[in-house]
């Protein structure tokens, strides 16, 4: 494939990229779905296609999609859910590969256990881009949020390092469980102190990590040399990457400048997109490769194969999550390892997920790239030289479990959460940010006061004034918010005329400075470069305007 060609074909991905992204955003479908079947589309059509590279996906896609997820996250809240999340990350992977590959032992003619457990850790692990996303424009609580992140950071390590030992079996070396146990224990442990250590290595470059670009530059190298790490040392390169993403994500700001946290984010935000949407794209790419070797299989051998994969992925999740809910509170909030409550108060009820919860959190299981690029991994032979058993009805299986829970479950997840009406409650979120805003204001009046009776000779009484009189009016506005707030009902953040029209106003004040300085630049009264400088500085005031009842 020439260079052109391939530019073309880059060129090409982006602006379907963009076209779905704005589809979606006017019908609320969301994209991944979008771009999976954009990709279908594309694989039917003759010219040139794009077959995946697993190695390459796992090396260079999973670790940088790894990490922005993982900065993204909340350390405190993966802790306080640690139970739940390690039930779905670790426990729920286990079963559901194993029950696959039972099930192919016991129905598919000539399918042995370990190639059905190969398969099933391929299809365990959910992919949480195309829920998070729909979910997080429906207004999911903050608590399932954080329960798909969490399951989505940690899957992939179970599900990779099961893989592993899948594979070795089916070619001959045996499966055995104790062994099985401790090479995932020392993948996992070892994964999580190389993630540690890449996190505090960071550290002795703060001084850099305040240079915006400097930091930048650091930040998309960190998840490679995480990775690397931990593929060198043989443990879990997955889990290094998100370990030390949850780790740097939470100590970030205390380490890095405002600027440096702007321009990152935005760069990870677009580096998500990008990989994002070409990642889908190649999922559907994929179909001519994964039914090229059905031939060969008789037609209720595949039905038999496809049922037991896809079954297993939509039934078992609800089944576990239904039975793991309903343990006995003891031995619920024993197995939670946080215990977050005062000393002599009983759990809180809303510590179990509802009924609605589980069947929403059910139905976030969506598969994604990782389990296309771990099916892929199969060898063509084993170390034997025979052919590595079934590996044509494995590859489409596995793409049947990813099309069938992207597409269906992922077109289909926004109208269930509105059915179901499981939504946060935003105007106490909006009360929370707005409480906390005026915390942080009386904090910068106090740190004032204290400056101002310490008499120091560089600081002038008028700008203390100065400032003083700004964030006593940040406090007037935020009390003011709070009030309106108090009166919010069913959840929904009530709208105040007052607050809208003191927003619209400040936002046509700064477009009439942003008018005025384009006319002095046209006028040729003021040069580009100051142009440049003065809009940068509108540009954060209004970045600093709260969008609606924020």
């Amino acid at each position: 494939m020439s260079a052109e060609t391939i530019l073309l074909l880059v060129l090409g991905a982006v602006a379907v990229i963009v076209g779905i992204r704005w589809v979606a955003d006017r019908t609320g479908l969301p994209a991944a779905a979008l771009l999976t079947l954009a990709g279908i589309g594309y694989a039917l059509l003759p010219g040139p296609n794009v077959s995946l590279d697993p190695h390459l996906a796992l090396t260079l896609v999973l670790p940088p999609l790894l990490y922005s997820a993982a900065l993204d996250s909340s350390l405190t809240a993966i802790r306080r859910n640690l139970r739940t999340v390690v039930s779905l990350s670790v426990l729920l992977v286990l079963v559901t590969a194993v029950l696959v590959g039972i099930g192919f032992e016991l129905f598919v003619t000539g399918a042995t256990l370990a190639a059905g457990i190969a398969l099933g850790a391929a299809v365990a692990p959910p992919d949480p881009v195309a829920a998070l996303s729909v979910g997080r424009k429906v207004g999911l609580p903050p608590r399932l949020i954080t329960l798909i992140q969490g399951e989505g950071l940690l899957n992939d390590a179970t599900a990779l390092t099961l893989l592993t030992v899948a594979v070795g079996a089916a070619q001959g070396e045996g499966f055995s469980t104790p062994a099985a146990v401790r090479e995932f224990v020392i993948a996992a442990a070892g994964g999580a102190a190389a993630g540690m250590a890449v996190a505090y290595g960071v550290r002795p470059l703060r001084r850099l990590r305040r240079d915006p670009l400097s930091s930048n530059a650091i930040s998309l190298a960190t998840p490679f040399v995480a990775y690397l790490l931990g593929e060198a040392v043989h443990v879990s390169g997955v889990l290094a990457v998100v370990v030390a993403g949850l780790v740097i994500g939470h100590n970030t700001p205390y380490w890095t400048s405002g600027a440096s946290r702007l321009q990152t984010d935005a760069v990870w935000r677009l580096v998500d997109f990008l990989l994002e949407g070409i990642v889908f794209l190649l999922i559907g790419q994929q179909l001519p490769t994964v039914v090229r070797g059905l031939g060969q299989y008789e037609t209720s051998t595949i039905v038999i194969a496809a049922s037991i994969t896809v079954g297993c992925v939509l039934l078992i999740r609800p089944l576990w999550l239904l039975l793991t809910e309903s343990l006995p509170r003891s031995l619920h909030t024993r197995l939670g390892g946080q215990d977050v409550r005062e000393e002599g108060e009983e759990p809180a009820e809303s510590e179990r997920l509802t009924i609605r919860e589980i069947v929403v959190l059910s139905w976030a299981g969506t598969r994604g790239v990782i389990s296309l690029a771990a099916i892929f991994t199969l060898p063509l032979v084993t170390d034997s030289g025979a052919p590595f058993p079934d590996r044509d009805l494995l590859l489409f299986c596995a793409f049947l479990a990813v099309l069938v829970t992207l597409v269906g479950q992922g077109l289909t997840f926004a109208p269930l959460v509105r059915a179901l009406g499981c939504r946060a409650d935003q105007a106490d979120e909006a009360r929370l940010r707005n409480q906390a805003r005026i915390a942080a204001a009386e904090a910068g009046l106090a740190r004032l006061d204290t400056m101002q009776a310490e008499e120091h000779d560089d600081v002038d009484d008028r700008a203390i004034a100065s400032l003083r009189a700004v964030l006593s009016t940040r406090v007037d506005r935020y009390r003011t918010r709070l009030d309106v707030l108090e009166t919010a009902e069913g959840g929904d953040i009530p709208l105040s005329p007052t607050y809208e029209a003191a927003l619209r106003l400040r936002r046509a004040v700064i477009a009439a400075q942003r008018e005025e300085l384009l006319r002095w630049r046209d006028g040729a009264r003021l040069p580009d470069e100051g142009l440049r400088i003065l809009e940068r500085e509108l540009d954060h005031e209004e970045g600093l305007l709260p969008a609606r009842g924020r």
